[in-house]
Parts: structure tokens; C-alpha cells; sequence
């Protein structure tokens, strides 16, 4: 079975991947030993969630072990970096989303990997509209409280953010410039403690995929002001989106 260059698969705008050309040969029946999914990720978010799902449901399968293995740090780049450097065997599988397959390699010219290259596509396992979500402390009730507010109060607020270039930054830069409002970036290693400290009230905002921050919407330990989408996300239709709410063009679905 020829398997070309390193798989990835899409989740959530993230990807399994595999090394770019194959070296298993004709006469082996894929798989015949373990996999590894490297998630370059922290672990407890929603892309992590995915991931191991997808795994499980393949080694039922494939009936293969699969490993997940988390690889963090740099926004996703170093362990995408650690699958590119892999044997192209089909054995090394990543998963990865737009910010290491997109905005990483459009942004830094001495990124260690090739997106098209070094990656052969497997499959889109899942897709998520970004919405912005608060600490409930804060004032606002409303995205149009929000936004008047924010503009009385410039480089008040935080949002928090993972990493540095990222799309939670992207989105709320993008929100900053139809809005005219102004608050500071603080950026975390990850996606768990940024959400963590969001609820503990350390930060004020965050621009978050909804998959990953519904269960916390849910339980009111988080308060959602609008879907940064073209549709309300079925599973928390009761939340506007930006543009019924007065906020046009901001859609930002990965």
C-alpha cells in the first residue's frame, strides 16, 4: 500500500498528517504495528478531544494501537515540525488546524516545515465557528454593551490569547477593526490555562472555537456575546451571531 508523504488529517481546522514520501513496502499490509498521532495542541481542548476520539474509533478499525502523543509550544509549530521530520511511513500521523498549517507558515519565514510539502491530507474530521466569550464579572450584558464599553474604557479589557499570531488573535483584531474598540492581547502557551484563568477572572475575553468553550457557556461559568459566523452554531442557537447583532462581516469559521 503506497501511503505519499506524511498524512494529515483536518481537525476543527486541524489535520493528522504523515511525512511527505512513502517508504512502506508493497508486500506489508498497513498498518502492522502501532501509530503515533502527535497533537501539537495541549492537552484537555477541544482539538485534543477530537483527537483522541478519532483514535479510538481507529483502533477498532485499524485494530493498531494508536498513540496520541502532545507535542506543544510555538503555536503548534514544534511538534508539526517533530511529524515533518518523521519517516514518510504512515506511521507518524498529525493533527492540525489552521494555525499550523496556515497562519504559522504565512507568518514566520523560518518555520521548519512545509504545509503542502511536507503533508499529504487525510481528512477533515470536524469545523467550529469562533464566538467571543467573557468572564461573567464583566459589566456589559450585551454585544452592543460591549462594544460601547470597551470604547469608553481603550486598553482596559484583556483578551486572552494562545500563543502570538494566532487566529484567537486574528479574530479579536479583526472584531477590533469593525468595532474601532481597543484592548490588550495576553498570550498563554495554551488553551486550558488561557480558559482557566478567563473563569477565574484574570483576563476579561476571549475569541475561543465554540466546540471548545460551549461545555463551559453551559454550565454559566463563562457568558457568550455572539458567533463570529454565517449561521448561530446549532448546538447554542440561542447565541446571535455578530451580524444579527449589528456587527456585519465578521465570520470566522476554521
Amino acid at each position: 500500500m503506497k501511503l505519499p508523504r506524511r498524512r494529515f488529517l483536518h481537525v476543527a481546522a486541524g489535520a493528522a498528517a504523515i511525512p511527505a514520501a512513502s517508504g512502506v513496502a508493497k508486500a506489508e499490509v498497513y498498518p502492522s504495528r502501532t501509530i503515533t498521532m502527535i497533537v501539537p495542541i495541549a492537552p484537555g481542548v477541544g482539538t485534543d478531544a477530537l483527537a483522541r476520539i478519532l483514535a479510538e474509533h481507529m483502533r477498532g478499525t485499524l485494530g493498531q494501537s494508536i498513540i496520541v502523543e502532545n507535542i506543544t509550544g510555538a503555536g503548534g509549530t514544534i511538534g508539526t515540525a517533530h511529524v515533518a521530520r518523521a519517516a514518510p511511513d504512515g506511521y507518524t500521523l498529525s493533527v492540525g488546524n489552521i494555525g499550523t498549517h496556515v497562519i504559522s507558515p504565512a507568518t514566520y519565514p523560518n518555520i521548519q516545515y512545509h504545509p503542502l510539502k511536507d503533508f499529504e491530507p487525510v481528512a477533515l474530521i470536524a469545523t467550529s465557528a469562533y464566538w467571543l466569550i467573557a468572564k461573567n464579572a464583566l459589566p456589559p450584558k450585551d454585544l452592543t454593551e460591549l462594544i460601547v464599553w470597551l470604547k469608553a474604557n481603550p486598553d482596559k479589557a484583556s483578551a486572552a490569547m494562545v500563543g502570538t499570531g494566532g487566529l484567537d488573535q486574528i479574530a479579536g483584531t479583526y472584531f477590533q477593526q469593525k468595532t474601532g474598540t481597543r484592548f490588550q492581547f495576553v498570550p498563554y502557551r495554551g488553551a486550558a490555562p488561557a480558559i482557566q484563568d478567563l473563569m477565574a477572572g484574570h483576563v476579561d475575553l476571549k475569541f475561543d472555537p465554540v466546540a471548545a468553550s460551549l461545555p463551559y457557556v453551559r454550565s454559566g461559568q463563562l457568558k457568550a456575546y455572539a458567533v463570529f459566523g454565517k449561521s448561530r452554531w446549532s448546538a447554542a442557537s440561542e447565541i446571535l451571531t455578530a451580524d444579527e447583532l449589528g456587527v456585519p462581516g465578521l465570520d470566522v469559521t476554521f
